[in-house]
């Protein structure tokens, strides 16, 4: 094949470089969370332009992120505003399913913190969303050339009208989209409700399994901590009376390995005092 003249070849990167620029995440100022993909000071990135990594390692056989069980990241999984628009997260990923513009984002991110706190690597196979929950995975199909990738997204973005995900350089440079900066694309979700050990629930069990949070006379209290926990862990709760004072429940489980497993992750994020409450099924 022949090579393009030199300045063919230089008009052919300049045309690059500025679909790039224009096709990558934007940086508003009021994004909440820290996001690589859209938050922060005028001053936070050590530079002003989003670009292209100079001397790239190949990324050619970057594997597609692993599906698998993630509880949601207790950071950037709160409504946020950017620029004057206000954003509600998901509570599930379930069923999810989106066509329209993907774009991606390089260096002016790389080592950043994303929106749930994580380092930013666009060598790795990682996206950005706007209103899926913190950590998803979904599978990328780039519309154009069939080609196909799955990625976890762990940020948010893209605050460009008509975006719909931002990937990584990696996930871009498989699903062939570099020289362009954007491509029509669908995106599936690839949902787990529960972890993996949850799918081999014992039917022998006879009882269901309740996590008692906390107790107080304030039912008010109670009710609104119930209902955030509820969204939290993806849970129902109850109120029980208990002579004066009312006791805040979550559950109920249907198996005893998976409400201890829950119950120590519990009391890891804030909630010492937990207990199981045991009671026979109905």
């Amino acid at each position: 094949m022949p090579m393009p003249n030199v300045n063919t070849a230089l008009l052919l990167t300049l045309l690059s470089m500025l679909t790039l620029l224009y096709g990558c995440s934007s940086s508003p100022d009021s994004a909440s969370g820290g996001s690589a993909a859209g938050s922060g000071k005028k001053d936070r990135y050590h530079q002003k332009d989003d670009a292209y990594p100079e001397n790239a390692p190949d990324v050619s056989k970057i594997p597609d992120a692993v599906p698998r069980y993630e509880p949601y990241s207790r950071k950037g999984n709160r409504p946020y505003t950017v620029l004057g628009r206000s954003y509600d997260v998901m509570a599930s990923a379930a069923n999810f399913r989106e066509s329209g513009t993907a774009s991606w984002y390089g260096t002016k991110f790389h080592g950043y913190h994303t929106s749930n706190g994580e380092v930013y690597d666009m060598y790795t196979m990682t996206a950005a969303h706007k209103t899926l929950p913190l950590p998803s995975f979904v599978r990328v199909r780039n519309i154009d050339n069939n080609k196909e990738v799955i990625v976890r997204v762990n940020d948010r973005g893209p605050f460009h009208d008509g975006r719909i995900i931002d990937l990584s350089y990696a996930a871009a440079y498989r699903l062939d989209m570099l020289k362009t900066g954007t491509a029509r694309v669908v995106i599936e979700s690839i949902y787990f409700p529960t972890p993996p050990s949850d799918a081999v629930v014992s039917a022998q069990d006879p009882n269901n399994y309740f996590i008692q949070v906390a107790a107080s006379a304030d039912k008010s209290r109670l009710t609104h901590m119930g209902k955030k926990l509820a969204k939290e862990y993806q849970l129902s709760y109850r109120l029980q009376p208990h002579g004066d004072l009312y006791r805040l429940q979550l559950g109920p489980l249907g198996h005893e390995g998976i409400a201890s497993k829950l119950l120590q992750k519990m009391r890891q994020q804030g909630y010492p005092a937990g207990y199981l409450v045991t009671e026979p099924k109905s």
